[in-house]
């Protein structure tokens, strides 16, 4: 068994937790707290009824999601989510939550370990948002279909393909999740292809309008290696078991 403050510590400084801006639903850090003691680590995307659930079957630990349990905003504690909280309570399931801070780390994030995984070279911050480069881009030599073909590999799964721009690919650039709505930024900054996960009905027509591709490849699909990577670390670094709980929405 570990000591919960121990983790939180390492997890608040490292991801830094403090000082990256991010949506106000996203209450970044520990979301609930256990007795204290941590024996394992399960990671998942988001903080769901059935999520919670099924880690809380396995005792004492530390749930480590994406997107917390506050997405929603101020609520009664009744329902689904008094059957969440009480759930992970009476399991002394602790629930840390990073959204953005996890997503733009350089090492662990959802940005990184896919830019990594599909084969981008040269890889730079991407894309401001409030000072904050919330993407990265780098060099990918091949055809549109070939970029595609990967993408589905590494994500194991559906991608679907805006072809507005080029088919032979020099610049990528990406953004996990559901940046779709960035897609004039996207093209603003030069490259020829765009990966999120998903994007409105709008983003669509606008980026065959801008002269550039856009892969959406999912929004969960996109956002299960930042938590699996940190999972792992956290795992290694002090002596833990760690488990993945796959809920995917499709979406």
């Amino acid at each position: 068994m570990v000591e919960l403050s121990r983790i939180v510590g390492f997890l608040d400084a490292e991801l830094r937790i403090a000082s990256i801006p991010d949506y106000g639903g996203a209450v970044n850090g520990l979301q609930l707290e256990n007795p204290g003691q941590i024996g394992r680590i399960v990671a998942a995307v988001d903080a769901s009824l059935p999520v919670v659930e099924a880690a809380a079957e396995g005792g004492p630990g530390l749930l480590l999601v994406h997107h917390g349990m506050f997405w929603q905003g101020v609520q009664p504690v009744r329902g689904a989510f008094y059957r969440k909280i009480r759930a992970a309570m009476e399991a002394g399931l602790a629930i840390y939550s990073a959204h953005l801070p996890l997503d733009v780390h350089p090492e662990w994030g959802n940005n990184a370990c896919l830019a990594r995984a599909i084969g981008l070279q040269g890889i730079e911050p991407f894309m401001d948002w409030k000072g904050l480069a919330v993407g990265l881009k780098g060099r990918w030599q091949g055809a549109r279909e070939e970029l595609a073909g990967r993408l589905r590999s590494v994500v194991g799964g559906p991608v679907h393909v805006c072809p507005g721009g080029p088919e032979e690919l020099a610049t990528v650039g990406l953004v996990t999740g559901g940046a779709g709505s960035e897609v004039a930024a996207a093209a603003a900054a030069g490259i020829d292809a765009f990966i999120t996960g998903e994007g409105p009905h709008w983003s669509y027509p606008l980026a065959e309008e801008l002269g550039i591709n856009v892969l959406y490849a999912g929004h969960y699909a996109t956002e299960t290696f930042g938590v699996k990577a940190l999972a792992a670390e956290l795992a290694a670094r002090f002596g833990l078991p760690w488990g993945f709980i796959d809920h995917p929405t499709g979406l």
